[in-house]
């Protein structure tokens, strides 16, 4: 891969690095969001056979029959995905990738695995919320609480894919009914808190070498890639590094500060770090 080198060193003079992240870095990690895999099967083939769901985002945007249900889908996901993760090399290889340096993380994956892997939480903007967090669903106040030891204890005593209904959360506020913190409910509060603190790391580099690394996102993203593009194309001292597996796509404008690693994440990241 000739590109290789060149990002490695780009990368390495860069006084700070921006990240951005979408599905190819879940998939990369065993979690994909679309397909009727085996993994879905095994943890979900109740569902799949009761409803027909046939993907972890058809799970996710389903309308359950019960409060019951449809904590019962999430705590087991929850704690599948987010209560057993365990940082993988992909994770250790980018962290090693960093180094010392200043980073931010802007990621449409709401699954918390940059937390988890123990990047700092004030660096990571969660674009379209997080697993991690509930919200009031009719949206009587926007403060968010924090789900995974309530999402451990449903799932340890749901039983025929439902949870017991004193387990059910509640609205502290106005006793109505609780939802993940996910763009795709009707009253997603977003996270006014952690997109000032991307305007702040925006703005402390602004004018100096920047890199903007792409973990896996699609070539016609508009919430991550297209913005992050545009970043670049106004920051002359940007360069811009995407990752992704056959699907490469670098706007003419920034052509000549880009590198293109067509390849799998969890491979390039591995060379990357090794330069």
């Amino acid at each position: 891969m000739e590109n290789l080198k060149p990002a490695a060193e780009a990368i390495q003079a860069a006084d700070a690095i921006l990240i951005g992240a979408s599905n190819g870095l879940s998939i990369t990690e065993g979690l994909h969001l679309f397909a009727d895999n085996q993994a879905f099967q095994e943890l979900f083939g109740d569902l799949r056979q009761k409803y027909g769901l046939r993907s972890l985002l058809q799970c996710m945007g389903a309308r359950w029959p019960s409060e019951e249900e449809k904590w019962g889908f999430w705590s087991r996901l929850i704690h599948h995905y987010c209560g057993e993760y365990q940082p993988t090399p992909v994770m250790d290889d980018l962290q090693a990738l960093i180094g010392d340096r200043d980073y931010f993380i802007v990621t449409s994956n709401g699954e918390c695995h940059f937390e988890l892997s123990g990047f700092a939480p004030e660096n990571i903007f969660e674009i379209e919320g997080n697993w991690l967090s509930m919200q009031c669903a009719r949206s009587c106040h926007s403060t968010l609480y924090p789900t995974l030891d309530l999402a451990e204890k449903m799932a340890a005593a749901e039983h025929g894919g439902k949870i017991p209904s004193e387990l059910v959360p509640r609205c502290p506020r106005c006793g109505g009914p609780m939802e993940i913190h996910m763009e795709g409910c009707p009253g997603f509060i977003p996270d006014a808190a952690a997109e000032q603190r991307l305007q702040t790391f925006l703005r402390r580099y602004h004018g100096k070498k920047l890199a903007v690394l792409e973990l896996g996102i699609g070539w016609r993203n508009q919430l991550i890639k297209a913005p992050l593009m545009r970043l670049v194309a106004q920051e002359p001292n940007a360069v811009y590094v995407t990752i992704n597996l056959g699907e490469i796509y670098i706007a003419d404008d920034i052509r000549g500060r880009s590198f293109e690693l067509d390849g799998a994440l969890s491979d390039v990241l591995a060379e990357l770090r090794r330069i």
